[in-house]
């Protein structure tokens, strides 16, 4: 006991002596040193002395008054004996580090540095220690010091430091696991600018494992902290209490980012780890795992080479993804009711290239590439007549340009807030203009258009622009088109830029190739319209939209404008030149001159006189010579070949418009001598323009010396220049049928005239229709385009539809007493807004006017819209002897023209279309402003409604089958009009549920189009397997079964499903419909089995809440997902059992029934990948499994069978087949093989139901009766023929060896193919 006491009394001394040294700082390590080796851990004395020491050191290094040389070398010595201490004294040491840890008995954290080597030197230790919960080795004792060290609460001071001493320690799975889970968990509680440093060292921590763990946490973490910070800036706080956290949590957004890229070089790994993290996330809910942050750390890794090919990859397909999804979601209200629209990958790239000018420098680069990659892979991929257009599905055509508009964003963006990389942007963009001449680049002319109208000042010291132009010349017409009306702001603030260009038009105006004087010529009338002279008349005057109201800088001074002048007067000078080129030029010029005069009033005098002078080229002054215009002089011979020299119509369409506007505008304006003078040349022109008329009038078809009896072939050179006059003479009457009009004042004399012109006109049209009509002529497409004006159509038609003014009556009646002008007015008016479609734009003045385009657009769907309600197609057809359309006819296939053209180009502007069409105009404006898109739409529909019920009550052999396809085609548009939440959408889905449902026609198309608008509506409402189900009830009952013997009872859901509609039409309409509600199933099944997978991963790191939120929705998909099944095996399970014609419905059907079999194998998988949980497999999955069992796939074995039979039942093949064996044999492996197709689905489904049934403990294949038939069938007779063949070959050649035998085997083989 002395001893004890005595022991007890030195170790005391010894710490204070210690202690005394080391806040002096006189060689404790000599000291140290020296007890260690005095104290043998041997000795029992020797370990309590170190004991006492480490504690005294350990007191000591936290009390914070040693030096920072004398503590380190404290730790360093006590760090080296550690090894050397027994294990019961180093579990004494460890516990005391978490006790301090956990009673936060902690002052700097210095000493910890000790603990990572206890812990390490505590593993070693095999013998058994003893401790409060029992007998443990060392390796076991250490796990359950990190255990209670992870448990307990960690002071946020020491936080990074606790996870640094890790690092240190060998650390098995499960602890890594504990240790992350720690460390993560300690993230909220920190401070922002503590968690740089601690992500650093969690990320060096996690080389030893867990990475995936670690980046999830780090993701979700800061994707919780974005959510938060967007609901606070749209809540109503005050933005300046939200700037400065924004600024600071963007810019330690942005360290962490570099530390993970940085960790990402040194361990390719986590690299790896963290797309497959982000892959994985695609199957179940994108937000968990795709955010403006793991986006923004996804774009950093770019840099990297070796992932810069993935994570594209990566983001592409999740930004498709995302975007089909969204439009899948869009277009069914099942999947709605569902699943949550959540925020779309699109806005999460915009979010970060916002926040890229904070601190997130790093992604720029990738933003820009990803940019280009998008617009590169995802743009328009053909053109066709100069249009560019998407191929595929509708829904990916969508998706695509969704996508590529996503990719322009991006660039635009980062355009605005990055000058330093604006150069790059726009020399990529610049490059694509003029590498890509075979591929269209409209959306890269778009992209630069923004860019130039953003940054006009900007770019004017950019040097690639004018490298551009060297390029115009060797580029297509349509994209000098685009490119310079894209560069047209910089032009206007831009001299250098306006004098490279200048120089470039100059040079290709001589060129030897036809586009490169083509786009000259473009280029120098797009100068013109865009450069104002002084004294022009506003552009509010002109009512023209320029479209550089964006540049904010006055280019058009007093001095400007003047030099203005000159420069436009020696454009003109040049284009002058053109009009002795080719036709194509003068025509472009032609088209172009009416924007310029609009534009630049000033200019008229000399456009005017240009005109003038070359009308008089081809104009005969002499009164009384017939025909009043040289057509002999347009049309040039250069050897055996005819070509048009001068567009003789479009130069008459040019100056009357030109005089026209001239006449309205500038001569009021104008006075004295110059007045006087330009007066005198509009009178002459008149003059012209009047003899023109006259003479024309008096022309005879022999006069032009073209009769019926002429050559009108495009084989000889009489008949193309006969062919190509007959085209000019009927541009020139459509022209003088305008400007007479426009000089009438409603004159009895004048519309006289315009029937005279029109007859003339008639007489060249009946003769070239009639020539096609016999020689097979292809006509060209020119005639096709009439030079009637857009406006001059719409007043016309509304001249003659609805001008009810009594002084107007009776020269009216001259135009309304034949039938065939009205009926042509109306037929032009139709082919104007078919070239809106087709195109984008209309031929003639104005069109190219977005604005002037939409008020004729409502100008001329108010009076077809009036003419067709007014006098039905009944009435007008019921007294008409005349072969084609009808008037009523046509002005309905002009409303759904109109409709689907608005609904195309002006959707923004739909509300102000329907307004438009209000006939009566009583409407105030305060009543006005109240009724919605909704409500005018519905409007109309009853309109169409009614014109659709009374054509349906008429006899069936006046049943007019165009009409009615015409009224479904504007009703659909419509509909699409409507809110599908309002009460007039359930409206307009009882209203052709009920026609469905109660008219029966045995038109095939009417019957497509009806059902199509059923279900494009139904959809919209509530899925529609139930609908199915009693459609493939009346199928079924129309059809019969395939069992001949069964008589079916006849169910009537729907009147329109008869003998005569019930196969193809129906039929395929309700597979294809049946596809796609399996299609959403499958996309339904993919989302909760990513999920669960998600489940799996957050159940990981937080445990609390992984089954608190996904499991209720996931049952609810789930209960749909059977929902839906079990009502498609009712609905497959009629149509099996119908005795379905060959073809197209018993192909499609067969292809169908595999994809539901793989829908249910999909859903058995996912079941197989939940039932191991404590909830197992539900009751409704097991009926599912039975319904399939016993209604399904027994009667698809049935159905194969049938199908083989009727086959087989073929009559034989001729000989005229039989030499195209060949062809034949593909045709019959083509038909045969989705049978082979549909039992693998069946046996797939089997086998993983087998599977589902051991893991589940229910027996589910007891519903499932296994059948022999199978994709092949052993025909008996057949095989005997082959056979007794055999037998009579082996008895003529018995003495040929065995092997001859075995080499004809193949040829036996060939023949039983042949004959069966």
């Amino acid at each position: 006991m002395t001893e004890q006491k005595v022991g007890r009394g030195l170790r005391c001394q010894l710490t204070q002596l210690l202690q005394s040294q080391a806040v002096k700082g006189r060689a404790v390590g000599a000291f140290l040193r020296a007890v260690f080796k005095g104290s043998p851990c041997s000795e029992e004395d020797g370990a309590l002395r170190r004991s006492k020491v480490y504690s005294c050191c350990i007191q000591l290094i936290e009390s914070g008054e040693l030096q920072q040389e004398v503590a380190s070398e404290i730790i360093g010595l006590l760090m080296l004996e550690v090894h050397h201490l027994p294990g019961p004294l180093l579990v004494e040491l460890a516990s005391e580090f978490v006790g301090a840890i956990k009673e936060d008995r902690l002052v700097n954290g210095k000493s910890l540095e000790l603990l990572p080597v206890i812990l390490t030197a505590l593993a070693t230790k095999k013998e058994v220690l003893t401790c409060g919960k029992g007998d443990l080795n060392g390796e076991e004792y250490k796990r359950q010091l990190i255990d209670s060290l992870c448990s307990v609460r960690w002071a946020q001071r020491y936080v990074i430091q606790l996870t640094s001493m890790f690092k240190d320690v060998h650390l098995t799975t499960e602890e890594m696991d504990l240790v992350v889970a720690k460390v993560l968990a300690m993230f909220p509680k920190l401070n922002l600018q503590e968690i740089p440093p601690l992500v650093y060292q969690l990320l060096v921590l996690s080389s030893k494992g867990s990475r995936r763990r670690v980046l999830h946490g780090i993701i979700a973490f800061f994707n919780e902290l974005d959510r938060q910070h967007s609901e606070e800036q749209s809540g109503d706080e005050l933005s300046e209490l939200v700037a400065a956290p924004a600024d600071e949590l963007y810019h330690v957004e942005g360290t962490i980012i570099l530390h993970i890229v940085f960790a990402i070089k040194l361990d390719c790994e986590l690299g790896r780890e963290l797309l497959k993290h982000v892959k994985a996330g695609q199957q179940g809910d994108t937000s968990k795992s795709l955010c403006p942050f793991s986006v923004a750390l996804l774009l950093s890794l770019t840099r990297m080479q070796r992932f810069e090919e993935q994570v594209f990859d990566l983001l592409k397909t999740s930004v498709v993804k995302s975007f089909k999804d969204l439009q899948l979601l869009q277009g069914s209200k099942f999947l709605q009711t569902l699943v949550p629209q959540r925020a779309c990958v699109s806005s999460m790239v915009l979010e970060v290239v916002k926040n890229s000018v904070r601190s997130w420098d790093h992604v720029t680069q990738g933003l820009i590439e990803f940019g280009f990659i998008l617009m590169d892979s995802y743009g328009p991929k053909k053109t066709l007549g100069g249009k560019a257009v998407e191929i595929g599905s509708s829904l990916s055509k969508m998706t695509n340009q969704h996508a590529c508009k996503l990719g322009a964003d991006i660039l635009l963006e980062t355009f605005k807030i990055h000058e330093m990389i604006r150069q790059e942007i726009l020399e990529q963009v610049l490059n694509r203009v003029v590498t890509r001449t075979s591929s269209p680049i409209n959306h890269f002319l778009d992209l630069l258009s923004d860019i130039v109208t953003y940054a006009p000042l900007i770019l004017q010291s950019c040097s690639k622009v004018t490298e551009t132009f060297d390029y115009l010349s060797f580029l297509p017409l349509q994209t000098v088109q685009g490119l310079l009306k894209a560069v047209q702001p910089l032009l206007k603030v831009s001299m250098s830029v306006r004098d490279s260009l200048i120089l470039v038009l100059r040079k290709a105006m001589f060129a030897s190739q036809l586009d490169a004087r083509k786009s000259a010529v473009a280029g120098f009338l797009l100068l013109l319209k865009n450069f104002k002279v002084l004294g022009s008349l506003s552009s509010s005057q002109c009512s023209q939209s320029i479209g550089i109201t964006q540049v904010q800088v006055d280019v058009h001074s007093r001095y400007n404008a003047v030099a203005n002048e000159t420069f436009c007067l020696e454009i003109i000078d040049s284009l002058r030149r053109c009009l002795g080129q080719q036709a194509d030029v003068r025509l472009m010029l032609y088209e172009g001159f009416y924007d310029v005069l609009r534009r630049n009033s000033q200019l008229a005098s000399s456009i005017m006189q240009t005109l003038f002078s070359q009308l008089k080229l081809f104009y005969e002054p002499e009164p009384d010579l017939l025909p009043p215009l040289k057509l002999g002089a347009c049309v040039l011979t250069q050897g055996s070949q005819i070509f048009l020299q001068e567009p003789l119509d479009h130069l008459l369409s040019c100056v009357h418009h030109c005089l026209a506007w001239y006449k309205s505008r500038v001569i009021p304006l104008q006075q004295g001598d110059e007045g006087e003078e330009e007066e005198g040349l509009c009178h002459e022109l008149d003059d012209m323009l009047e003899s023109i008329t006259v003479r024309m009038i008096k022309s005879e078809l022999e006069d032009f010396e073209l009769d019926k009896s002429a050559d009108f072939s495009q084989s000889t050179s009489t008949g193309i220049k006969n062919h190509i006059c007959a085209c000019l003479i009927m541009g020139v009457c459509e022209v003088l049928i305008e400007y007479n009009f426009s000089i009438s004042n409603f004159s009895k004399s004048k519309f006289e005239e315009i029937l005279s012109l029109f007859m003339c006109y008639k007489k060249f049209s009946d003769i070239l229709n009639e020539k096609a009509g016999k020689g097979k002529m292809k006509m060209t497409s020119r005639t096709n385009d009439s030079l009637l004006s857009m406006k001059f159509v719409s007043d016309l038609l509304t001249a003659l539809f609805r001008d009810s003014i009594q002084s107007h009556e009776e020269s009216l009646s001259v135009l309304r007493s034949s039938n065939e002008f009205m009926h042509y007015a109306v037929n032009v008016g139709v082919q104007k807004v078919q070239q809106l479609i087709r195109r984008g734009c209309v031929s003639g003045p104005d069109g190219q006017n977005p604005d002037k385009i939409f008020q004729n657009l409502c100008d001329l769907t108010r009076v077809l819209l009036w003419r067709y309600t007014s006098i039905p197609t009944s009435v007008e057809e019921s007294g008409r002897k005349e072969k084609g359309k009808s008037i009523s006819l046509l002005c309905l296939e002009g409303l759904q023209k109109t409709f689907s053209a608005v609904q195309e180009f002006y959707q923004p502007r739909i509300q102000q279309f329907l307004r438009a069409l209000d006939v009566t105009g009583t409407e105030e404006e305060g009543e006005d402003a109240g009724v919605t898109v909704t409500q005018r739409a519905t409007f109309q529909i009853r309109q169409f409604q009614r014109s659709l019920l009374n054509l349906l009550s008429s006899e069936e052999e006046d049943f007019n089958s165009k009409e009615a396809l015409l009224l479904i085609a504007i009703l659909s548009t419509l509909s699409r009009l409507l809110e599908p939440s309002s009460a007039q959408f359930m409206q307009m889905l009882s209203w052709t549920s009920k026609i469905c449902k109660e008219y029966s026609r045995e038109d095939a198309s009417f019957c497509k189009s009806l059902m199509s608008l059923f279900f494009s509506l139904h959809v919209l409402h509530k899925s529609p397997v139930t609908l199915l189900r009693d459609l493939s009830q009346d199928i079924h009952g129309q059809l019969g079964d395939i069992d001949e013997d069964i008589e079916i009872e006849k169910t009537n859901h729907f009147a329109v499903v008869n003998l005569r509609t019930a196969a193809p039409t129906v039929c395929l309409l309700v597979l294809s419909q049946a596809e796609k509600v399996l299609e959403e199933v499958d996309w339904l099944i993919a989302k909760i089995k990513g999920s669960v997978n998600q489940e799996t991963v957050s159940d990981e790191v937080t445990p609390e809440d992984a089954s608190s939120q996904a499991v209720p929705s996931n049952l609810l998909i789930e209960k749909a997902i059977i929902m839906q099944l079990g009502t498609l095996v009712t609905f497959f399970h009629e149509l099996v059992q119908t005795a379905l014609p060959s073809g197209s419905c018993v192909d499609t059907l067969l292809k169908d029934l595999s994809k539901i079999y793989s829908t249910l194998t999909a859903f058995v998988k996912y079941c197989l990948q939940v039932c191991q949980s404590s909830r197992g497999i539900p009751n409704t999955v097991e009926k599912l499994v039975k319904l399939s069992g016993s209604h399904l796939t027994p009667l698809c074995y049935s159905f194969i069978s049938y199908v083989q039979n009727k086959r087989s039942n073929n009559p034989k093949c001729t000989e005229k087949e039989k030499a195209a064996a060949g062809t034949i044999m593909a045709k019959v492996l083509r038909e045969t093989k989705p049978i082979p197709n549909l039992v693998f689905a069946i046996e797939q489904y089997e086998k993983f139901l087998i599977h589902l049934s051991k893991k589940s403990k229910v027996n589910l294949m007891q519903h499932m009766k296994l059948s022999t038939s199978r994709d092949f069938k052993i025909k008996g007779n057949i095989l005997d023929m082959v056979l007794r063949e055999d037998g009579e070959d082996g008895s003529e050649e018995g003495t040929a060896p065995a092997h001859t035998e075995q080499n004809r085997e193949p040829a036996k083989k060939k023949r039983k193919i042949c004959l069966s």
